[in-house]
């Protein structure tokens, strides 16, 4: 059979080629601190800053507790009858996730009641 190609011809490594001037031993250097690093437990990480509370929201002091439920329960209420919207317009999966947020807000809603119902102002 007769081949169309003939055979590339045979030549030495390339001359900058950087994989035949490495040298042994800072490999070894290279892969010792590579595996310090990674393995090491007690090596030192960059730690992240603990999250401080910010000061954009805040709500008087002066306000009452039972102010703060109204609001609260207000709040709740709102946001059922805007996932009691949204189940309407969605189906499989999506619908069961709303109608479970939907259980834990009315649920918190309930709650909320409840203490303003037990709360006795004074």
């Amino acid at each position: 059979m007769f081949k169309a190609t003939p055979n590339p011809p045979n030549t030495g490594p390339v001359p900058n080629d950087a994989s035949f001037n490495l040298d042994p031993e800072k490999l070894k250097a290279s892969a010792e601190r590579a595996l310090k690093h990674y393995l090491t437990p007690g090596a030192t990480k960059t730690q992240i800053p603990p999250r401080k509370s910010g000061t954009f929201f805040t709500i008087d002091a002066a306000v009452d507790d039972e102010t703060l439920l109204v609001d609260a329960s207000e709040s709740l209420a709102s946001a059922r009858e805007l996932v009691n919207d949204l189940v309407e317009l969605s189906d499989g999966p999506r619908r069961y996730s709303m109608l479970v947020l939907q259980r834990v807000i009315m649920l918190s809603e309930l709650s909320v009641n409840r203490v303003l119902d037990n709360h006795k102002p004074g």
